[in-house]
């Protein structure tokens, strides 16, 4: 423990406090560092301007409010006797480090990145908590030697106490209800607003790992309701996700080039060789953040490339592709179309067409349910009580969306070609469908 604890400023929990010298260590760590410099919500800030914050930010929320869990366990249910399915606040070290550490292998632009690259942050963070070369290795081996796998087993469910592994990853944890609050605020939205205070102090242990009392069972269902909204309202949203794709496309053509010798050389091909080479180090992968990528495609903006100039210019400048809804039957009938019509107009279809698909199960029905815990010590599950999480539960909301160039849209000032295949272009699409 810390002689004197550590306080930092926080918009969303107020203050975060640093009450160990191995958290206040892995917070100092280059690893841990290197979260300042990836966003929480990646493409995001290109629709909510607000939304900057980082995955550093996320993480020490996460700390924050597994640190007030614990602290509510060991206060209200602590151990008396081994088994008893109560807290053992031995555990508090194990769970603090867990969740401080649990995005630590997000990388730059991380979601878009790892579809690309066949990277996966999850493996990554249980490889820099567990490989010696780490500073914070080094700083969870000052525990104890085997304190590193610890941490790792909780990142990967596979730690012994589910109590533990329950308040870093579940159906409502501390990762889910830190970056709710989180985004909500930073997009200057109220959509991811709920109660955390009363969904705290409802929390218990028990011996499958956390349940509710059922006097909370509202608070638990304003959380189920924001977490909804917010994925319909803000991360599914067409523009974010518009420039999800470009970015995508951005990085697929310069592995493309690259695989043909086409890429020229300089300074983003110097980081980014061992991914497109698919041989890369976890040092090499720790090189790489948000401002790395930005500036490889700066560089990029003057490509002799046609494609990958064009689409370094429409990410770093904000040019969003256009898209429009469609379903099974919109697919079958006009995709194909749409994509010979752009490539007619002289775009590459592979790389100036797309679909993204965004659909979201608000609470699934599974193994991993909400339990609450009613006077009787009986455990229900929530969506058996609640009306409202009951009309949501299995329900896969959300829409597919096929993207294309807005040039496609514009009839004025178009060249001679656009003109010719206007009208039939938007004899496919539904002017209200298109964002």
């Amino acid at each position: 423990m810390l002689e004197r604890e550590k306080v930092l400023r926080d918009p969303v929990h107020d203050h975060i406090y640093i009450q160990h010298q191995v958290i206040l260590d892995l917070i100092n760590t280059k690893e841990f560092q290197r979260l300042r410099r990836i966003k929480q919500l990646g493409t995001t800030s290109s629709t909510f301007h607000g939304a900057e914050h980082s995955r550093f930010s996320h993480s020490v929320g996460v700390y924050e409010i597994t640190r007030r869990i614990c602290d509510l366990f060991e206060r209200n249910y602590p151990s008396k006797e081994p088994s008893d399915g109560l807290w053992d606040d031995s555990e508090r070290l194990v769970a603090l480090c867990a969740a401080l550490l649990h995005d630590v292998g997000h990388g730059a632009y991380s979601h878009t990145f790892e579809h690309i690259f066949s990277t996966n942050h999850e493996e990554m963070t249980q490889k820099i908590i567990t490989d010696q070369s780490t500073e914070i290795n080094a700083v969870l081996r000052e525990v104890s030697p085997a304190f590193p796998e610890k941490v790792a087993s909780v990142i990967n469910k596979t730690y012994s106490n589910p109590q533990v592994v329950q308040m870093i990853s579940s159906k409502l944890d501390a990762d889910r209800m830190d970056y709710l609050l989180r985004d909500s605020y930073f997009t200057g939205t109220h959509y991811g607003t709920f109660d955390l205070t009363r969904i705290l102090r409802v929390m218990r242990p028990y011996e499958g790992g956390i349940v509710f009392d059922k006097t909370g069972m509202h608070a638990v269902e304003d959380y189920i309701i924001s977490r909804f909204q917010m994925y319909q309202q803000i991360y599914f949203h067409p523009v974010s996700r518009s420039m999800e794709v470009i970015l995508s496309h951005l990085l697929k053509r310069a592995k493309d080039l690259y695989l043909k010798n086409e890429l020229e050389d300089g300074f983003a091909k110097n980081y980014l060789e061992p991914f497109f080479n698919e041989e890369f180090t976890l040092g090499d992968y720790l090189r790489l953040d948000d401002g790395v990528l930005n500036t490889c495609f700066e560089s990029w903006r003057y490509s002799k490339d046609r494609i990958l100039r064009d689409f370094a210019i429409r990410f770093l400048d904000r040019h969003p592709l256009k898209s429009m809804l469609y379903d099974s039957k919109t697919a079958s009938i006009s995709l194909d179309n749409l994509k010979e019509l752009v490539s007619n107009c002289g775009y590459n279809a592979d790389y100036y067409t797309g679909t993204n698909n965004s659909f979201d199960l608000p609470y699934k029905y599974d193994k991993a349910n909400i339990k609450l815990l009613e006077k009787n010590g009986d455990l229900v599950e929530l969506s058996n009580v609640s009306a409202l999480v009951g009309a949501l539960t299995n329900k896969s909301l959300g829409d597919e969306r096929f993207f294309f160039p807005k040039e496609m849209l514009e009839e004025e000032s178009q060249s001679e070609i656009f003109k010719c295949y206007y009208d039939e272009f938007l004899k496919h699409i539904k002017n209200d469908r298109i964002i």
